[in-house]
């Protein structure tokens, strides 16, 4: 699979799209004034222990405390030497090059630790920011600390070595583990990356050297900082991106900003010499993503329902806890029977439904209702579809098989905000409902409030009704009517007053 990466760059935002075979695929947004922290690592203070939760609270110096995980936490760092030869040192690595956890921190009777019993309030520990606070949620933090490197990545407290899933041949993952264990420091372990796959043990033996040169200063470092303090910023967007995104399927980076393309190019020089002939200047008359047509893919991404080829179409709904995807037939109504109707309609939908996860990065539980199918094949091969599908996608996922219901039930890793979070705001109008009251529906609540406050006996005979045009319309029109029935119940005289600053759902109703 062939793949571009497009760089837009301006003093206040950047823009990284990378296209497989000419589609945009993902997109990283970091605007200058809010950079992610994801990667940073700090000297944090334990403000609350909360073993209910079995989760720790600490302060990085930011606004808000990032929050901990007692299976983030690297008992066996944390212990004296005393204690990790009484305790044991078990854990599992997940073999997983965009998620690096560690599973399993337990005792030798496998139970894990409490959380209580590893940390206190206000004692001190490394950090890292393993995602970037989300909505209301502060940052996740972990202390298995990882340094990311264009082959490899460090894991200095853990002395195991994995490969990338994404490396599939199995004579290939073989070589890269056994040399990675033959020339590594004993206590230490790595994770080989995608880009390592064909790599000679000289050049991954220089990433590996000056992985551990960063290692020693961040150690050196953080023996001096003080609490609640930076320790190691990690690399802006793209910089990360010639770091995390290029492997060998990348053609092309194409850069539209003189000074970031000469910035890239210092860059490749010291750490990726291979990669310079690959690096472009864009040069064209229009901007950089009309000329590719991303404008527009993006402005899709942003729509609720997306039409297929077909005619029919997916609605994606996302709340705070979950994101529930429908599939509609729409305008397709096939050619023979429901059951092919359905099918092709699924196994269009699985295509669409992947890349949009992947665009708009969505992430958390998520559901997918396909259209009912009734045979057993049927199910077998839109589920087969989707599995397939999702082996592109970097981000960790988990799919259950398809229910009775012909629901879909997955997950997939959440690392950073989705588009629509980061391009929109709640909509102040219905506030972030997705929908306002009808006019119908108002012209009604009008009614009902002007009978609660209209005293009969009162000496005031006219009655102004102020009200957004729209809902004006529907007065003077379809409800005309009834307003001279309430006139003559009351014996008022009600004036209607299109007042065009008013909300659609506010009205003001005032004697006179």
């Amino acid at each position: 699979m062939t793949s571009e990466i497009i760089i837009n760059t301006n003093p206040r935002e950047t823009r990284v799209a990378l296209l497989e075979n000419n589609t945009i695929t993902e997109l990283y947004i970091e605007y200058r004034k809010y950079e992610g922290i994801n990667g940073n690592v700090y000297k944090g203070k334990v403000l609350k222990v909360l073993p209910g939760m079995q989760v720790a609270f600490v302060d990085i110096g930011l606004g808000k405390a990032g929050f901990l995980y007692v299976s983030d936490i690297d008992v066996f760092d944390i212990m004296d030497e005393y204690e990790r030869e009484m305790r044991g040192n078990n854990y599992v690595l997940e073999e997983n090059e965009t998620d690096f956890r560690k599973v399993g921190t337990s005792r030798r009777d496998n139970k894990p630790y409490p959380i209580e019993e590893i940390l206190q309030k206000g004692q001190e520990i490394i950090v890292q920011v393993s995602r970037n606070p989300i909505g209301t949620k502060g940052a996740r933090i972990t202390s298995y600390l990882t340094l990311p490197g264009h082959l490899l990545v460090f894991m200095p407290t853990i002395d195991q070595v994995g490969v990338s899933r994404r490396i599939e041949s199995e004579a290939e993952r073989k070589r890269l583990k056994k040399l990675i264990q033959e020339i590594k420091s004993p206590g230490s372990g790595y994770i080989v990356r995608t880009a390592s796959e064909g790599k000679t043990k000289d050049e991954i033996l220089a990433d590996m050297n000056f992985l551990t040169k960063l290692w020693q200063n961040i150690k050196q470092k953080s023996e001096k900082a003080a609490a609640s303090s930076l320790i190691y910023r990690d690399m802006d967007l793209i910089s990360r991106t010639i770091r995390d995104l290029y492997t060998r399927d990348v053609e092309r980076i194409i850069i539209d900003s003189q000074e970031e393309y000469e910035r890239c190019l210092d860059l490749v020089n010291s750490y990726f010499p291979d990669l310079k002939p690959r690096i472009t200047l864009y040069e064209g008359k229009d901007p950089i993503f009309d000329a590719y047509g991303l404008e527009m893919e993006i402005g899709r991404a942003l729509g609720r329902k997306i039409w297929l080829k077909s005619g029919g179409y997916i609605i994606i709904e996302q709340t705070e806890a979950l994101v529930a995807i429908d599939v509609n037939t729409g305008k397709y109504v096939g050619k023979r029977n429901p059951e092919e109707t359905s099918l092709k309609t699924n196994l269009e939908a699985v295509k669409e439904i992947v890349y949009q996860l992947r665009l708009r990065n969505i992430g958390g539980i998520i559901i997918l209702d396909f259209i009912d199918m009734e045979k057993t094949e049927s199910k077998e091969k839109v589920f087969n579809a989707l599995d397939q599908a999702l082996k592109a996608d970097r981000s960790r996922t988990n799919i259950l098989k398809i229910s009775e219901l012909g629901v879909v039930e997955m997950t997939r890793k959440r690392v950073r905000e989705n588009l629509c979070r980061i391009l929109c705001t709640p909509c102040p109008y219905c506030e972030g409902r997705g929908n306002i009251k009808s006019s119908t529906t108002l012209c009604y609540e009008i009614f009902r409030e002007i009978r609660r406050i209209v005293d009969i006996s009162s000496s005031k005979n006219k009655i102004l009704v102020n009200v957004h045009p729209v809902v004006a319309d529907l007065l003077f029109d379809e409800e005309s009517h009834y307003l001279e029935i309430i006139e003559k119940e009351l014996n008022k005289k009600i004036i209607i007053k299109a007042d065009y600053d008013l909300h659609q759902e506010q009205y003001e109703i005032n004697l006179l």
